[in-house]
């Protein structure tokens, strides 16, 4: 670094020389000569390493959220978060990071997606890869039995002994409720059960061993065919071939109560205690979704599986539907927005002393949901606010600026959402294009006689009518026009 900085000062002072040289007017031989030594000092130096051009991107899996984009996220979260709230739900956070070990053997094959970071003062550190493990250190380490709550409006969960089915009943009308205020499509909602599956592996003849790593083929139903499913059980999980098609013979069915009333009648299945326990409460579960008024959202599937290891009852997922291309076609399912299920042994997994909480909970695809409404509004060319301003604050005269400024502080104090340009001396049909391209509903015009007489001219961008309204009673105005409260209480 030393010799890079001297060599910078020898061209520095070579580049004075030739500069003064010229100034002087000395003769061309000489200033080419003192030239050519620059060039030769300038190539010793080379090019500043720190100084190099870099690649101007975001990390690999993130990205940046324009105004616009942003003013659609806020409103799907308070559409996500209205809900959970009408439900009696508390908010919590957790880090972003937690120990690597609080997450390892959580996930089964999906550990693979987890993000470990360097060891930072001791301590081996991963990114959560959701927000239910994290859930269940909280509640073991803070020692609670019993709490609803969300969780960056996007997970909510029910912790505690209840009777069955009430709390799983109340997520899956949340999902729906949810989904239905969104109005990004018709959705149906996949219901399952591990145990159901795990009657069904232990009855076709899979080994213990191989439950999860089935389960996990299985979960892939909803993306490729039945024969691909099975190729990969059978080539890549070594599991037998009549086993395969065993498993085969259940996992594509799929109804409404019928088949679980149909199943609980099956020989081999029913024999399974495992699988009768869980068709016991999937049919106790319609009963409660019928009384919610969302059982014709529900579907029994027995190829959902949710590969996640940590999940030991109701498994859910709610997926968007395709409009038919032909009359008589069932609706496809083209993705999945919703999903969630029963976790009961998860928490005891960090108590100390293995005392289990019962869980059941749902976490709402917000990432394909932003996509899927900003696609909506762009195909219908519709504008976006991005701010939530609801009167500027104008002038129609020159030399306003101080009154502008002290109209615009009683504003805030007042609790009402205003703007003014940044100009001393702005033109009125320049503040009055700001509010229509900006979506502001309300100008409030400072005018020489307005402020003689009083009153401050309350114009509506829409409709361009406009009133005097008397200073003193402006907020009032303000506040019923835009629907605010007069009072907070």
């Amino acid at each position: 670094m030393a010799e890079r900085a001297a060599l910078e000062e020898l061209v520095k002072l070579q580049g004075e020389r030739v500069r003064g040289l010229k100034q002087q007017k000395a003769s061309a031989e000489l200033i080419e000569e003192e030239v050519a030594k620059l060039l030769k000092l300038k190539a010793q130096l080379g090019p500043d390493e720190s100084k190099q051009k870099f690649v101007l991107k975001t990390p690999k899996g993130t990205r940046d959220y324009s105004p616009r984009q942003m003013a659609v996220r806020e409103k799907v979260f308070d559409v996500i978060i209205h809900c959970f709230k009408r439900h009696g739900a508390e908010v919590i956070d957790t880090p972003v990071f937690e120990l690597k070990e609080t997450l390892t053997g959580k996930y089964g094959e999906d550990s693979k997606l987890i993000y470990d970071l360097k060891d930072q003062g001791g301590e081996l550190l991963s990114l959560r890869y959701d927000l239910t493990v994290p859930f269940a250190r909280y509640l073991a380490m803070n020692k609670l039995t019993n709490i609803k709550r969300y969780h960056i409006a996007k997970d909510f969960d029910i912790a505690g002994n209840f009777d069955p089915m009430i709390p799983d009943a109340e997520c899956l009308k949340i999902m729906c409720e949810i989904l239905s205020s969104l109005q990004i499509g018709d959705f149906l909602v996949k219901v399952n059960d591990r145990r159901i599956l795990d009657g069904m592996f232990a009855i076709c003849g899979v080994s213990d061993s191989k439950f999860r790593t089935i389960c996990s083929s299985v979960d892939k139903l909803d993306k490729v065919s039945w024969e691909e499913v099975k190729n990969e059980m059978v080539g890549e999980k070594g599991l037998a071939p009549e086993v395969a098609d065993r498993i085969g013979d259940y996992v594509q069915q799929h109804g409404g109560v019928s088949l679980v009333e149909q199943l609980l009648q099956d020989p081999k299945l029913s024999q399974n205690k495992q699988a009768l326990e869980g068709l016991g409460d999937l049919k106790l579960l319609f009963e409660y979704l019928t009384l919610f008024g969302i059982d014709d959202k529900i579907s029994f599937d027995l190829s959902l599986a949710r590969g996640l290891d940590y999940y030991t009852g109701v498994i859910y997922e709610a997926v968007l539907l395709q409009t038919p291309a032909q009359a008589g076609e069932e609706p496809l399912g083209v993705g999945s927005v919703a999903a969630g299920g029963r976790y009961d042994g998860l928490v005891g997994m960090f108590d100390p002393k293995g005392r289990k909480v019962p869980c059941v909970g749902l976490s709402i695809g917000v990432e394909r949901i932003f996509s899927i409404v900003e696609q909506r509004l762009e195909a219908l060319e519709e504008k976006v606010r991005t701010t939530e301003t609801q009167v500027l604050v104008a002038s129609a005269q020159k030399k306003l600026l101080e009154e502008r400024l002290k109209l615009v502080s009683e504003l805030w104090d007042a609790g009402i959402k205003a703007e003014l340009l940044y100009k001393k001396n702005p033109k009125l049909l320049n503040q009055l294009q700001y509010c229509e391209e900006a979506g502001i509903p309300l100008v409030a015009i400072i005018g020489e006689q307005e402020l003689k007489d009083g009153v401050i001219k309350l114009r509506s961008v829409t409709s361009r009518e406009e009133v005097d309204v008397r200073r003193e009673d402006l907020v009032e105005e303000i506040k019923r026009r835009t629907g605010q409260p007069l009072c907070i209480c």
